[in-house]
């Protein structure tokens, strides 16, 4: 049965800052929808712009963030889930502590003197989004703060583990610590490729970190970014995701499960040398809000079924759930209570 602190999240931090824009926006910034990107200077202006200029929304969010929101919502077990990751000492910092702990997480944040709290914009255009991220605080996250006895602690109670491929950005030390903990406890440890850009320009990072984890979550983008990078001469999801399975893991206790979702097309799920595919919930096109936080909430869905020890086809149900409570609201956001059979 899940308890109390059984999932534990490792991220970046960011307040969703949400505007459905138009296609001279993203002209003039260079932005492609459907794709995730760190802000460089050029992108600076734009947050400002966005809130001048159109109707924006301030969620707390985060991808990793995002997810264990989503998983704490769907197993209704007050503190099961725990997250960590750096905030500036601010009004958006204190936002988010206000907002993950009304969510029911139990965050335990590293608080920068210097950098203010990490901001996305979330730009959406028929309802499709694209995200740049504003690192600041959230990139000054150290391993110190991990080692920290009060912190460790939620290292040691949890059973499962969850990071997003963007934190290889911020601390890969944090992430190799969880990892071989996790290695040498028989425990979980599941991360996501993220973004193309976290396949393409970390890919040794990325790498260092695979043989560690037991479940690898993606979406068909990344997937086929991956297989180019690594120069495997195919488009095929269901082929990439056999061979990613097939990496060398550094414990044998169990073997590795490769989960790729695709949009409204089916989810793709290889083990053990078989591929099955899932169909999701379909929905009409007006009843699309955006699909901000739709991957994050799949993986919070999946997690939340996983940690109960479920089967793999309820963890894919309970995704393709969340996914589709998520797309018809605006950001990562979900009514009061679940309602998931």
């Amino acid at each position: 049965m899940a308890h109390e602190g059984i999932l534990l999240g490792m991220g970046n931090p960011l307040l969703d800052i949400s505007a459905v824009v138009d296609e001279d926006f993203l002209q003039k910034y260079d932005i492609k929808l459907n794709n995730a990107i760190l802000a460089e200077d050029k992108h600076l202006p734009m947050y400002d712009e966005m809130s001048s200029k159109y109707t924006v929304e301030y969620i707390a969010g985060g991808a990793t963030q995002n997810s264990i929101k989503v998983a704490q919502w769907m197993l209704q077990i007050p503190g099961a889930t725990s997250y960590m990751g750096c905030i500036g000492k601010d009004k958006y910092g204190e936002e988010m502590k206000k907002n993950s702990k009304h969510a029911g997480v139990n965050v335990h944040y590293y608080e920068d003197d210097a950098a203010p709290t990490g901001t996305c914009a979330v730009c959406v255009v028929g309802g499709e989004r694209s995200l740049i991220a504003n690192l600041s605080a959230a990139n000054c996250y150290k391993s110190e703060h991990l080692k920290r006895p009060e912190n460790w602690a939620l290292v040691e109670k949890a059973k499962y583990y969850y990071i997003a491929g963007f934190f290889l950005t911020v601390s890969p030390d944090s992430i190799q610590l969880v990892a071989e903990h996790a290695a040498a406890n028989n425990k979980v440890f599941t991360m996501n490729l993220s973004a193309p850009f976290i396949c393409e320009f970390f890919k040794e990072a990325l790498e260092k970190v695979l043989p560690f984890m037991d479940f690898v979550f993606g979406n068909e983008t990344e997937a086929r970014t991956y297989a180019k990078v690594h120069g495997w001469e195919t488009d095929s999801v269901e082929e990439i995701a056999l061979k990613i399975c097939q990496w060398p893991k550094a414990s044998e206790a169990r073997k590795r499960i490769t989960v790729i979702t695709q949009g409204a097309d089916p989810v793709v799920v290889a083990e053990d040398g078989k591929v099955k595919t899932f169909p999701v919930i379909l929905l009409p096109k007006e009843k699309l809000v955006d699909t901000n936080g739709a991957g994050d909430a799949f993986v919070g869905g999946f997690l939340s079924q996983l940690v109960q020890e479920k089967p793999i086809e309820d963890c894919v149900k309970a995704g393709c759930y969340a996914s589709n409570v998520i797309i018809q609201r605006s950001g990562c956001t979900y009514p009061e209570k679940p309602n998931f059979a």
